[in-house]
Formats: C-alpha cells, sequence, structure tokens
C-alpha cells in the first residue's frame, strides 16, 4: 500500500498504540476516582498534558484536552465570541477548515459581523487586508497556521502582533492542525490566545485534539458536567487515547528535523517527477511546506484519477476530508477556474512515506492520465 493523505490522517504510531493499549487494558481507572487506580489514571493523564504542552511551547495549565481539533476550534471560537459587552465583528480567512468556516457562519446567522478575508492565486493570506479589516468591535481573529489542501502557511506572527495593537481586547485563535509536528509553535511569540491541534494528524488515534488556552484568558465552556478539564470540558477523560496523543507529541518533536529533512526529499522527488511526466501539469497554490502538493491535471477529472491510483494500491485525496468529494472552497476561494478545481488532487506526506510510494505514484498517475486523455 502506498498512502499519500497524511493530511486527513495517519496510522497511529506503534508506540502510541501499545500505551493506549496498556491504559485501556490495564491503568484503566478513572482520573477523578481517588483510590489507587485513579490516581495512575490522574497521573498518566498529567504526564500527557506536559508531553502535548511540551510541543506547543506552553506550560501544562494551559492545554485541555478535547474530542478532536474541531471541538478544540468550536470551544475557541464560541467562547471568544459569547463573552458579553466584547463586540460583535469576527475576522477570518476564505480558506479556512471547515471546523472554523461553519463555526462562524453559525455565529453569523446569531447576528455577528463577519469579515472573510480572501486568498490570492497562491493562497496567501495579505497582512494589508487584515489591517483594513480590524474595527474597535473586533473580538476574534481566527485563522489556520498551514492551509490543509495547498500547503501555505499564514503570517500567524505578523497577524498577531498587528491584531494586539490595533485591537487591544481582541482575542486571537489559530488552528495548527495541520502545522503540529510540522512547524514549530509559538503561542508566546506569535501573541495567540487559543491554538486548536488534532491527534490523528501525527500518529495519535481518532478523537483526540487539545485546545491551548493563554493563562489569563477566561471563557465559558461549550458543555457543563462533572468539572473535568478545570472546567472547560466536562466528562470523563479518554485517557487511553490522550496517553497515546502524548506519546506521539513526544516521538514528533523529537523528530521534527529529521521527519521535515525527509518530508522535503519526498516533495522534491515528486516535483522532480511531476516535470519530467506531466510538465503541463499545474500546481495550486504554492506551498511553504512540503507536507502538502496540491496539482491539477486539466482535463482528468480528479474523481476518475482517485480510481485509477486505488485500483494500484496508492491513495491521495481531491481535497479536505471533510468535504466529501464536494468541490474545494479553498481552491474557488483563490479564483482558480473550473477545469483546475475538478483535476486537483491533494498528495501529504508523512515520515513514513518513502520514495518508493512516490514512484508508485507517479506510475499510477502516467496510466491514469493516458488513459484518462486517450478517451
Amino acid at each position: 500500500m502506498h498512502y499519500l493523505d497524511h493530511a486527513a490522517t495517519t496510522a497511529v504510531l506503534p508506540e502510541a498504540a501499545a500505551i493506549a493499549c496498556r491504559v485501556m487494558t490495564e491503568q484503566f481507572g478513572n482520573p477523578s476516582s481517588v483510590h489507587k487506580m485513579g490516581i495512575e489514571a490522574s497521573g498518566i493523564l498529567e504526564t500527557a498534558r506536559k508531553q502535548v504542552a511540551s510541543i506547543l511551547n506552553a506550560e501544562p495549565s494551559e492545554i485541555t484536552f478535547t474530542s478532536c481539533g474541531t471541538e478544540a476550534t468550536a470551544t475557541a471560537i464560541y467562547g471568544a465570541c459569547r463573552r458579553k459587552g466584547r463586540g460583535k465583528h469576527i475576522i477570518t480567512t476564505a480558506i479556512e477548515h471547515s471546523a472554523t468556516v461553519n463555526t462562524v457562519k453559525q455565529l453569523e446567522q446569531e447576528g455577528f459581523a463577519v469579515t472573510w478575508l480572501q486568498p490570492d492565486a497562491d493562497g496567501h493570506i495579505s497582512i494589508a487586508d487584515l489591517r483594513a479589516a480590524i474595527r474597535p468591535d473586533t473580538i476574534l481573529l481566527s485563522c489556520m497556521l498551514a492551509n490543509n489542501e495547498v500547503g501555505t502557511v499564514l503570517p500567524v506572527k505578523e497577524f498577531g502582533k498587528l491584531l494586539k495593537k490595533k485591537a487591544p481586547n481582541a482575542l486571537f485563535h489559530i488552528d495548527a492542525v495541520q502545522g503540529l509536528a510540522r512547524i514549530p509553535i509559538k503561542p508566546k511569540l506569535w501573541n495567540a490566545d487559543f491554538i486548536s491541534v488534532s491527534g490523528h494528524k501525527i500518529g495519535a488515534p481518532k478523537g483526540i485534539g487539545a485546545l491551548y488556552i493563554r493563562k489569563g484568558v477566561h471563557i465559558a465552556p461549550l458543555m457543563l458536567g462533572g468539572g473535568q478539564e478545570r472546567g472547560m470540558r466536562p466528562g470523563t477523560e479518554a485517557v487511553p487515547n490522550i496517553a497515546a496523543f502524548g506519546e506521539a507529541c513526544r516521538i514528533r518533536l523529537a523528530q521534527m528535523q529529521k521527519n521535515y529533512a525527509k518530508v522535503e526529499a519526498l516533495c522534491a522527488q515528486l516535483q522532480e517527477g511531476i516535470a519530467q511526466r506531466f510538465p503541463w501539469a499545474v500546481y495550486n497554490g504554492k506551498s511553504d511546506m512540503p507536507h502538502v502538493v496540491n496539482i491539477s491535471f486539466p482535463g482528468c477529472k480528479s474523481e476518475v484519477l482517485l480510481r485509477v491510483l486505488e485500483m494500484h494500491d496508492v491513495y491521495v485525496s481531491s481535497g479536505s476530508a471533510c468535504a466529501k468529494g464536494k468541490a474545494s472552497h479553498v481552491l474557488a476561494a483563490m479564483q482558480l477556474d473550473h477545469t483546475r478545481i475538478d483535476s486537483a488532487l491533494r498528495i501529504s506526506f508523512a515520515p513514513s512515506n518513502t520514495p518508493e510510494d512516490v514512484e508508485a505514484l507517479l506510475d499510477a498517475l502516467e496510466e491514469g492520465v493516458i488513459r484518462l486523455k486517450r478517451n
């Protein structure tokens, strides 16, 4: 199998799976229980919190575990916007993940004013556009660190500095789901109040995420219950998943530079192969990190190419997994024509990929393109 769809999800790291299995079968106490097994589970929880805090350059007390990146994002956005008497203007971008887009649209229906910053043709967001968008009643800027479809990296350091200068009381949320373990996270330098991340993008199981909440920022939780996670996320913690997430963070942090270099080499191999075999293909966006490559093969419908690749046990996607095959709102926001959007493929790497994966992809693409061009 040649799996090149890691922006959608990743395989669980063996070390993370082993810890999750041990916690599920041997150390399965409820961390809120006061007996020995509960105290042991609580210790596992706090160890993982330290590991996640470490990769986020944060303090453990600033980490709240959630069920996923989407819940972390919703908690930050709703929490920031439902503080009474703070204003009703939100700024976000037109290339955000659906977790942000749909949450902000819901708030828009509730009466909030929203400015949607538009990307340029390369998928970048202008600092000048943000400067023009900030108003006295701006309460939140929510943007992603790295785009999940075209790989562009937003200038979050400059965004945070500008926001805090022009609207000191506004809060800054960063969706770092795709940037985690690829780009060093620096919440203090970025003036970030919230950072949402997800486990299954870096080798932890699905069903676990986390939200960084800057010390001193107070928001209401999405739900009420037993007071777990300092009252921010009630419900018995998913300790096996949390332990696995912590272990994945530990491994990825230790190997970040080495893994980046490996993925960079694989991306260069892919681009060289594309140039040799498909010189007419068109890249969508100027990716700022090698992990995500979006490319169109005009005249070849992406849904058909995907089926051909699958026949060769090669797996990529046509865009965000959450879109479930629908046309990409990111490419549409970049104002690409229908032909490019309809023929786009997203190839996304992880450290587990090999040069053989790239060659298998290129060979399968060549067969698919020849077949489709012939038809």
